[in-house]
C-alpha cells in the first residue's frame, strides 16, 4: 500500500514538472546554502589553524609598545628591545628558545630577476621557533646568525622569482647592492589567514642586518618557545617581570612591551569565523523555512485542483488516513527531492568556494544528513496541513465541486 501511494505521489509530481520544480526551488536554495555555509565555514577554521600552527608551536611573540596590533597612539613612545633582552630571556629556565629578529624591505636581484621582498635579520633559532623546516641546504650556525657575515636563506616564493625552480644553494642574490650567498631553501608554508605569503621571505644574520642596513641595532620582536610542560601564563608573569627590570619600569607604571600567545590568537580567530559560519548558516536556514511554506502553499492548491479526485477516492471507499498519506508523501517527496539536489548543490558550491579562497574542502558527512533529514522534516511539516484538510473533505461536497 505504501509502495503504491509512492507511486501515485511520483506520478502526480511528475505530470506538472515545473510546478513541482518551483516548489521545491526554495527547498534546494535553503539546502544549499546551509551545506555551503558550513562546509566553507569549517574549511576556513582548519585553514586558520593551520596557519597560526605554523607559526610555530608554544610561541610567545614580544613587541615594543603597548598595542599589540595597529600604529602606536598619538604620544606613545615605542623603545625597542636589544639582543641582550634576547640573551637574558634565553636564561629563563621557561624558555627553551629564543629568536630576536628585525626586518626591511628591500629589492632583491638575481641575474636579470628581481623581487621587492621582507628580509628578516635573526639568529639560528628563527627556524625552529617559527615552525619552519630547511628543504634545501642548512640553517645559519650560531656564530654566523649573530656574525655579519652574509649568508641567505630564502623561501619558496622568492626562489621561484629569481631562480625558478632551479637549486637556489650556493647562488648568491644582490640585496641593497650587496653580495649575499643562498645557504638554505625553507620548505613553503603558504599564506597566513591575513593573506600574507609567509614563503616571500629572506633570513639573513641579524648583525648583518642591523650594520648594513637597517643602520641601528633595534630588535623590532622577540619571538620563543616556552620549555616543555610550562604553562603560558605562567611563562607570560616571569617574562614580563624580567623584562620590567631589565627596561627600568617603575611599580605602578604601564608596560612599554607587549606579549602576544599564538594559541591565543588561533583560538579568537577560532571562535570568530565559528560565530560568522552560525550567523551566516542562520540566514541561509530561513530559505528552508520559506521553501516549506512554499510547499504548503502548492499542496494547498492542489488539494482544491483535485477536490473531485478526492471525493471519488472517499466515495468509493477510500479512508480518510489514506488520503492523508497520499497528500503527505507528495510533500514529502518533493522537500526529500529538494534535499537531495540541495545537497549536491551545496556541496559544488564549498568546492568552488574552497579553491578560490584556497582553504581546505572538507564536506562533513553530519552536516549533509543533518540538511537531508531537515529538508525531510519541512516536507512532514509544511505538508501536514495540506493533507489534513484534503482527508477531511466531505465526499458528496467533493463531488459536487467544480
Amino acid at each position: 500500500m505504501l509502495w503504491e501511494t509512492l507511486r501515485l505521489a511520483v506520478r502526480t509530481i511528475r505530470r506538472n514538472v515545473l510546478r513541482s520544480f518551483l516548489t521545491v526551488l526554495g527547498v534546494v536554495i535553503g539546502v544549499a546554502a546551509v551545506i555551503a555555509m558550513l562546509t566553507v565555514g569549517q574549511g576556513s577554521s582548519q585553514q586558520v589553524s593551520a596557519s597560526v600552527q605554523s607559526l610555530g608551536s608554544n610561541v610567545l611573540v614580544l613587541r615594543p609598545g603597548k598595542r599589540t596590533m595597529g600604529p602606536p597612539t598619538q604620544g606613545e613612545t615605542t623603545r625597542a628591545f636589544t639582543l641582550r633582552d634576547a640573551d637574558a630571556l634565553a636564561e629563563l629556565p621557561v624558555v627553551a628558545a629564543v629568536a630576536p629578529s628585525t626586518s626591511a624591505s628591500v629589492t632583491a636581484v638575481a641575474g636579470n630577476a628581481n623581487l621587492t621582498t621582507t628580509v628578516t635579520g635573526t639568529t639560528a633559532g628563527y627556524v625552529p621557533v617559527g615552525g619552519w623546516t630547511m628543504a634545501i641546504g642548512r640553517n645559519f650556525s650560531e656564530t654566523e646568525g649573530r656574525s655579519g657575515v652574509l649568508y641567505c636563506i630564502i623561501g619558496e616564493t622568492v626562489r621561484e622569482k629569481l631562480f625558478g625552480r632551479a637549486d637556489p644553494v650556493g647562488q648568491s642574490i644582490r640585496v641593497k647592492g650587496l653580495s649575499c650567498e643562498v645557504i638554505g631553501l625553507l620548505s613553503p608554508k603558504g599564506a597566513t589567514s591575513f593573506g600574507r605569503d609567509q614563503d616571500d621571505t629572506i633570513l639573513m644574520p641579524i648583525r648583518a642586518v642591523q650594520r648594513r642596513m637597517t643602520g641601528n641595532d633595534d630588535v623590532g620582536s622577540i619571538s620563543l618557545t616556552l620549555a616543555e610542560g610550562v604553562s603560558s601564563a605562567s611563562a607570560q608573569r616571569e617574562i614580563a617581570a624580567l623584562m620590567r627590570e631589565r627596561r627600568r619600569i617603575a611599580e605602578g607604571q604601564d608596560d612599554n612591551f607587549s606579549i602576544t600567545d599564538m594559541k591565543e590568537i588561533a583560538s579568537m580567530l577560532t571562535g570568530i569565523n565559528a560565530v560568522l559560519t552560525g550567523l551566516l548558516s542562520s540566514v541561509a536556514a530561513v530559505s528552508l523555512l520559506v521553501g516549506g511554506i512554499g510547499i504548503m502553499n502548492i499542496m494547498l492548491v492542489s488539494v482544491t485542483e483535485r477536490t473531485r479526485e478526492i471525493g471519488i477516492r472517499l466515495a468509493i471507499g477510500a479512508q480518510s488516513g489514506q488520503v492523508l498519506m497520499q497528500f503527505l508523501i507528495e510533500a514529502v517527496v518533493l522537500s526529500v527531492l529538494g534535499g537531495v539536489i540541495g545537497i549536491a548543490t551545496g556541496l559544488a558550491m564549498a568546492y568552488v568556494a574552497a579553491q578560490v579562497m584556497a582553504i581546505p574542502f572538507t564536506p562533513q558527512i553530519g552536516v549533509v544528513l543533518l540538511a537531508f533529514g531537515f529538508s525531510a522534516l519541512v516536507g512532514v511539516v509544511f505538508g501536514y496541513f495540506p493533507a489534513r484538510r484534503a482527508a477531511r473533505l466531505d465526499p458528496i461536497e467533493a463531488l459536487r465541486h467544480q
